[in-house]
């Protein structure tokens, strides 16, 4: 039962969080935001969203590999950035993860092993940018001291800091548990697979590479939505307050990445000083770029639909009719 409701309540705390930001911080927010995006932005974010894509499929094609599957990178780059547009305007947040594994298992002759390969990749890039984005933070500490005082204080600041130690309690959680745990422990759990997927000596320092790479076109392309937003501060100022919203995308209680990451965005450009109003703004653009940055795995999904053969329906009568044709 908590399992069929899970989708709806994650839509709803996700957009709960969008509605109380938009009635605290006011609906200007949202109105510049979606002004700040001009040519230039999209153009960047498709070209960025290229370039991620490209690192996310060749890191995926290496743990394949490692597990004796075989995947051609072309292939990959196609499975990867329809998968993006399915997680991005599905709710439940994985689907497109979860058909890109079962996909590529039914290709190969092992759906199992197909979707133990991108368990274990999408696990080995979370565990990557988790230990680079808590390096990026501890980075700025005075940015702890910044959150911690308004706790004392009271008022916004200590719903925001209960919102952002909320937010990484549940990533931790979700890291182990999952959207879908029993798949996901189960591949963990298989040391073998772990080993020859993710950890031997051919696989995991291009896994740690190609994360890291990917992580840094993400960062990118918050800094250009950041900078469209209106924000002028350097980037080591910047990056510490960036890195916890796209952490927070990985929340299973957001929709498409849209909810915790304004949150965590709102709280952490407030108490680095540069304003509650500009980090939700920030946030919403870079969310809108995302958008963007898939829709060509949109777009691959109508070509793929519209290739597939159709069986011609079968009728009672032997001969052609114009009524009973193929559709």
């Amino acid at each position: 039962m908590t399992r069929r409701l899970w989708p709806y309540l994650r839509i709803l705390v996700g957009a709960g969080i969008l509605v109380a930001l938009v009635l605290r911080l006011g609906s200007d927010a949202v109105a510049e935001g979606l002004r700040a995006i001009d040519a230039r932005a999209v153009l960047a974010a498709l070209g960025i969203g290229l370039l991620t894509t490209v690192l996310s499929a060749w890191r995926w094609c290496l743990v394949a590999h490692g597990l004796g599957l075989s995947l051609p990178l072309r292939v990959a780059v196609a499975d990867c950035y329809r998968a993006l547009f399915l997680n991005s305007v599905l709710p439940v947040g994985v689907l497109g993860d979860v058909h890109r594994a079962v996909s590529h298992g039914r290709q190969a002759g092992d759906v199992g092993r197909g979707i133990r390969a991108v368990a274990l990749e999408r696990s080995a890039s979370l565990l990557v940018s988790v230990i680079v984005g808590v390096a990026v933070v501890l980075s700025r500490p005075e940015l702890l001291m910044a959150a911690i005082g308004p706790l004392v204080l009271g008022g916004w600041g200590a719903v925001g800091l209960v919102v952002v130690l909320a937010a990484v309690a549940a990533l931790g959680v979700w890291t182990v548990r999952g959207a879908h745990p029993s798949r996901i422990r189960a591949a963990l759990r298989t040391g073998a697979h772990a080993r020859t997927g993710v950890f031997s000596r051919g696989t995991w320092p291009g896994v740690v590479l190609l994360s890291v790479a990917t992580l840094v076109g993400y960062l990118a392309l918050f800094v250009i939505a950041a900078r469209a937003a209106g924000c002028r501060s350097p980037l080591g100022e910047l990056l510490p307050l960036l890195v916890p919203g796209l952490l927070a995308m990985a929340l299973p209680l957001s929709i498409g990445g849209w909810g915790p990451r304004e949150a965590v965005a709102t709280v952490a450009f407030g108490a680095g000083g540069l304003g509650a109003t500009l980090g939700f703004t920030a946030a919403l653009v870079y969310g809108v770029l995302c958008l963007i940055a898939c829709l060509p795995g949109g777009a691959l999904l109508l070509l793929r639909s519209s290739s597939q053969p159709v069986p011609a329906r079968v009728g009672r009568s032997t001969g052609p009719s114009p009524g009973r044709a193929d559709r």
